[in-house]
């Protein structure tokens, strides 16, 4: 029986990114380090006489070559503007190569640290980039990449998880309900917000895509690049409490409005974002459950206690949408 492009991409092998390598003029040295990545699989392979690269390997069926092709050439754009991205190497006149059942793309690599968020000047810094990121995103939109919006990340995962018997019986009914009043929490919140502008986003913008160097921030991992609000890239590196998350958003904004306007509106949409991320996770990990890595990685997805607790997470959100903005607006 013939393997399946996501068999192939489950199993994928050392040998199998050795050969993808050799295939397109790059000979590996033997050394080779799994990164931590589950969305793809992504490994540090060390070049003969030549610097060790990245290789990522792209999820069959989730982006379309030409989904892939827009967000390197949205990150080839940044790098252009000599803003700190990792764009994708061009080899052979391409960033996307195909090789077997698997399509990949190559990577320099490049070392940091997580941001320390709370040391003087460091959300400043990282909020002028994001500005500079923002200014290019607005310059036009994507056309093959989708937008991040209540229907994509709100509506379409509740009715996937809904009928995908991943949620105990028990739980079923109290979950359809809260998740229901959530979203519609969400959309009371987008409706206070108006009609704001949209644009191409970084879209995953968390500590762990913003590696820190003596020289500054610079930003990796554009797979989640999407259409949608500012606020998307900026909520992610706020917590704590209220006073904390308002002292935070107005260092990232005193530098990201160097360089791009920031519609104070989309403040309206900062717990909305936070209820689509949740609902958007939760079918994330259920749609990828038959990949081996993810039983392993999320033993707790699918039980009783899990659910409980999401079920509480969401009425939290709900109460936290009908609250006002972090400042008036």
């Amino acid at each position: 029986m013939n393997n399946s492009p996501s068999d192939s991409f489950h199993a994928l092998s050392p040998d199998a990114v050795l050969d993808a390598l050799d295939s397109i003029g790059l000979h590996g040295d033997g050394r080779l380090l799994a990164l931590n990545s589950y969305e793809n699989r992504v490994y540090q392979v060390g070049i003969e006489d030549a610097p060790s690269v990245v290789v990522k390997f792209y999820r069959p069926s989730r982006w379309r070559d030409a989904q892939i092709h827009e967000e390197h050439e949205f990150v080839h754009a940044l790098h252009a503007q000599e803003i700190p991205v990792v764009p994708p190497l061009l080899i052979a006149g391409a960033t996307l190569h195909r090789h077997q059942d698997h399509r990949f793309a190559v990577f320099t690599r490049q070392g940091g640290r997580a941001p320390e968020l709370d040391q003087p000047g460091v959300l400043e810094w990282i909020g002028r980039f994001l500005g500079r990121i923002h200014a290019v995103g607005a310059s036009h939109p994507f056309v093959e990449r989708p937008a991040l919006d209540p229907q994509t990340f709100g509506e379409q995962p509740r009715d996937w998880l809904l009928q995908s018997g991943l949620i105990p019986d028990e739980l079923h009914e109290s979950w359809s309900v809260i998740s229901r009043q959530a979203l519609d929490g969400v959309q009371r919140c987008y409706q206070r917000a108006g009609d704001i502008r949209l644009l191409r986003l970084h879209g995953d913008c968390h500590i762990g895509n913003v590696l820190w160097t003596d020289a500054g921030p610079h930003f990796v991992d554009f797979d989640d690049s999407r259409t949608g609000p500012a606020l998307q890239d900026l909520w992610m590196l706020l917590s704590g409490e209220r006073a904390d998350m308002v002292r935070q958003l107005s260092d990232l904004l005193s530098g990201y409005e160097d360089f791009c306007e920031f519609d104070q509106r989309e403040l309206y949409l900062l717990e909305a974002l936070r209820t689509l991320r949740l609902l958007h996770y939760s079918a994330w990990i259920g749609m990828r459950w038959e990949d081996p890595a993810f039983p392993v990685a999320f033993p707790w997805f699918g039980t009783v206690r899990y659910w409980q607790d999401r079920i509480l997470e969401l009425r939290e959100q709900v109460a936290l949408m009908d609250e006002e903005s972090l400042w008036p607006i």
